[in-house]
């Protein structure tokens, strides 16, 4: 018996190194085997403990959170996503999760914090100690979207008259207490943000040499009112892992690290995707938005779409007399208008995503006109020279397109031309004039680029058809 459990004990060490096998573990837990389990989660992560915790049956999730140490419980549920964390606080008792409320570090715990309820927020405040709930009540307190809600407010701060020696030791006396502890800020008698300067740097430094020795006042920081985007911008533009966060009077108040960040970027390229698919941006996971709620967030864009529609109809029968007289011009409806709404989400995409990673500004749209004028009339000129040299092949084997197969090429062609254009032109600025509107550039979605293209595409295809068929077919 011994045998056999030590033998599956060390097949479960095992997948430590590489990925943990579910079945085993959920094998532990149903021989309520919790020992051997403890010792196995002993070896991991946080993050792949939460991986599985979120992953095994929800009555099981609180037991085998509780067989963790204390210290390794309080990362593990900073890792959880929010819905396995829901779960965990209605599962524990209430000294639990204050305990885990009190150990999580301020930016996680606001994150938690701000997707609860009014009420259970108020709640779980009231289970933080004076001290956490004030820094807790500050930071819930900043406007949402603003970089106050993802800063932390514990940071390593010196002044420039210190030693470097003197530095140490205090890094060494609250360094346990900091999420960070590479860079260092540096603060004036008052309390204001002077410099910064990286662990390295104190490390390397004679012990007796001063703070000021070592500065040089170029830093980059955030206002606490910052919108969040312009953090993103800031991490990527100077490739930084932690950017101090200062009030209007430069006072030093937190700073916010990468990891924050991330999850930021992660929901604004989600909201973007969804917008740019023509659907409201959810406020929830996709699987666990309530039926009503994902009808009410695509009906909108959808409806809107189909009026836009139903102007196609609209110019489909304008041009009825000359569908009449040429019905093989309608063979060429689906093509046409196809192209000119491809050609115009590939635009539009390619904008939006430049205006999302700042390659572009509002400053640039002539710049970008242009380009896309001569992209459009190369990728025109393309498809309406492999349309033309289709209609005039089939018309050589199989008569087809009748007498006047060549003209109807050249009307193919010279549409095509135009069409493509237009969806390039209309791809490319209507992000911009989105911006210059103030709405996000994403709801210039490609269904929206599509739906606009296809009504004047058919203008364009018509009056060309006109032009060059007259007094031929039409």
């Amino acid at each position: 018996m011994n045998g056999n459990i030590f033998a599956f004990y060390n097949l479960i060490r095992s997948t430590m190194i590489g990925k943990l096998v579910q079945p085993e573990i959920e094998q532990l837990i149903d021989n309520r085997n919790w020992a051997m389990l403890r010792e196995t989660f002993a070896d991991m992560h946080p993050a792949e403990i939460a991986d599985i915790i979120a992953d095994i049956d929800e009555k099981d999730q609180a037991i085998v959170f509780r067989i963790l140490p204390k210290k390794l419980s309080y990362s593990v549920f900073e890792y959880l996503d929010f819905d396995a964390q829901e779960i965990l606080l209605k599962s524990l008792g209430q000294e639990e999760v204050s305990e885990i409320l009190n150990e999580m570090s301020p930016d996680d715990r606001t994150e938690l914090l701000e997707d609860l309820p009014g009420v259970v927020v108020k709640k779980l405040l009231r289970l933080l100690s004076p001290e956490e709930r004030a820094v807790a009540t500050k930071l819930l307190g900043y406007p949402e979207y603003s970089v106050g809600r993802i800063m932390t407010p514990d940071y390593l701060a010196i002044k420039s008259e210190w030693t470097i020696e003197k530095v140490l030791l205090h890094v060494r006396d609250i360094g346990k207490k900091v999420e960070y502890i590479d860079t260092i800020f540096v603060r004036d008698n008052e309390g204001k943000l002077v410099d910064e300067i990286t662990l390295k740097e104190i490390l390397l430094a004679k012990p007796d040499s001063l703070v000021k020795d070592l500065m040089n006042e170029i830093y980059v920081s955030l206002k606490v009112t910052d919108n969040q985007e312009k953090a993103i911008e800031l991490f990527k533009e100077y490739d930084l892992y932690a950017i101090p966060v200062v009030n209007e009077e430069n006072y030093l108040v937190g700073m916010v690290t990468a990891d924050d960040v991330i999850d930021v970027i992660e929901e604004e390229n989600t909201e973007d995707i969804q917008k740019f698919g023509g659907v409201e941006a959810l406020d929830e996971p996709y699987i666990d938005t309530p039926f009503f709620n994902m009808i009410k967030k695509r009906a909108g864009w959808l409806t809107i779409l189909f009026l836009g529609e139903l102007l196609t109809a609209t110019a489909m029968g304008f041009f009825e007399d000359e569908i009449a007289k040429a019905v093989i011009l309608a063979l060429f409806v689906p093509l046409i208008i196809s192209s000119g709404g491809n050609s115009g989400s590939q635009a539009a995409t390619l904008v939006i995503r430049s205006m999302a990673l700042g390659e572009i500004t509002l400053k640039d749209w002539w710049k970008v006109m242009k380009r896309e004028l001569l992209s459009g009339l190369m990728l025109g000129t393309i498809l309406g020279t492999i349309g033309f040299l289709r209609i005039e092949i089939w018309s050589k084997f199989f008569n087809f397109y009748g007498e006047h197969s060549f003209l109807v090429g050249l009307t193919v062609a010279f549409t095509l031309i135009g069409v493509v254009m237009w969806g390039t032109l209309s791809g490319s600025m209507l992000p911009f004039i989105m911006k210059r509107l103030g709405f996000d550039p994403a709801t210039s979605s490609a269904p929206f680029v599509a739906t606009l293209v296809d009504v004047t595409g058919l203008v364009i295809y018509f009056t060309i058809a006109s032009l060059i068929l007259a007094g031929t077919l039409l």
